[in-house]
């Protein structure tokens, strides 16, 4: 899959982030950086059924763009200097909800999943299932493989949301602004042989935070569309054959 001839060309990338030198290159980048994603693609296709249906994985949906969308970033290189995949859930979307991903980098090798950057009224939504459901989540997140990897990680506040108490026996989770599980190694590691047995793994080892994560989104959403169907009410839906 990815090979040293995969690193060195990101690495010039990275030295050379301009339209012009990468499209004289297309070439090398299609066979060294992009084939590689979409032959661990391919595998996943074989392999999530049984791990993860849910999951959606189809190059179409997973690959990334290697072109920036710089409109609104004070960096205004074109490029991506990595490559990778975006697992999303069927239901939700590509980056929406609970995810899985993976990228390789000049310098890294990224893999994991959760809620990156949730809107507020997912993360509300989250918050609400981690106060109800907190023994669920501790037990997905303390499991000795589950801790292997780093548990659960992503950014915090220092002080329990508004409307739950301090002493809230989900308090250290409540805190959480992101809910994220991923590894990071050294770029080296996308060329050892394991590398795709690893990487299958850890999404194997992941899928339960994202299942969780993904509950009540799932839930919001079915509820809605019964409310669209049954005129806003989705209560109606109780007393529709009466």
């Amino acid at each position: 899959m990815f090979t040293s001839k995969s690193l060195s060309f990101l690495r010039s990338l990275k030295r050379n982030n301009k339209r012009e030198w990468f499209h004289e290159r297309r070439e090398r980048y299609d066979q060294h950086c992009r084939q590689p994603v979409l032959d661990i693609i391919e595998r996943l296709a074989v392999d999530m059924p049984s791990i993860a249906p849910e999951m959606v994985i189809d190059p179409k949906v997973n690959l990334l763009r290697p072109f920036r969308d710089t409109r609104f970033s004070e960096d205004k290189t074109p490029l991506k200097t990595h490559v990778g995949a975006t697992i999303p859930h069927r239901a939700l979307g590509r980056m929406n909800g609970g995810w899985l991903y993976f990228e390789v980098g000049p310098g890294w090798v990224w893999m994991g999943g959760g809620m990156w950057r949730p809107d507020t009224s997912q993360l509300q939504l989250v918050r609400e299932h981690v106060a109800a459901n907190h023994r669920q989540l501790a037990k997905i997140v303390t499991s000795p493989r589950f801790r292997k990897i780093g548990g659960l990680q992503g950014d915090t506040m220092t002080r329990v949301p508004r409307g739950y108490p301090e002493d809230h026996p989900a308090a250290e989770f409540l805190r959480h602004r992101q809910f994220m599980a991923f590894r990071e190694e050294g770029a080296e590691f996308a060329t050892q042989k394991n590398f795709y047995v690893q990487l299958r793994d850890t999404f194997e080892t992941i899928i339960p935070l994202v299942r969780f994560l993904n509950e009540p989104l799932i839930a919001a959403q079915q509820t809605d569309r019964r409310a669209h169907v049954f005129g806003g009410d989705a209560r109606a839906e109780m007393y529709a054959y009466d």
